[in-house]
């Protein structure tokens, strides 16, 4: 048979909390998860947002001395943005490699399709990164 746990004197560490009080203890720290969530979900989704995104879309290899690549772009309302893409063998080396200009749009999301010169048969192509122009 197992004793219970000794409990201390009362009134040694305050009263003892009732029912009422333990719900709205963790009514009040649910509350605060959620008001944390949505600071961090603010945070994260505008403050922290990068300036400039990109997203591969597909690529075709056009023999050993070209690849095309498609991606899609997106930036604010008017801004420029310069794009590196790469085109890579199957030992992952650069094989090809373009900074492509994206001019402004007044859209945020544009498609864009590049042909990569290449020294050697490419067997992918993708955007190593963009970044803002000015």
């Amino acid at each position: 048979m197992v004793a219970p746990a000794p409990r201390p004197p009362a009134g040694r560490y305050g009263p003892e909390p009732t029912d009422g009080t333990r719900r709205l203890q963790r009514l009040g720290l649910a509350a605060l998860v959620v008001v944390a969530m949505l600071v961090i979900g603010w945070v994260g989704g505008g403050v922290l947002r990068d300036p400039v995104q990109w997203q591969d879309v597909g690529y075709r290899v056009d023999g050993p001395t070209r690849t095309e690549v498609t991606f899609d772009v997106t930036t604010d309302v008017g801004r420029s943005a310069t794009c590196r893409v790469q085109a890579l063998s199957s030992s992952y080396a650069q094989v090809g490699v373009l900074d492509v200009p994206v001019p402004p749009a007044d859209h945020r999301t544009r498609r864009v399709t590049v042909t990569v010169p290449t020294v050697e048969l490419a067997v992918t192509g993708v955007v190593d990164g963009c970044r803002l122009d000015g």
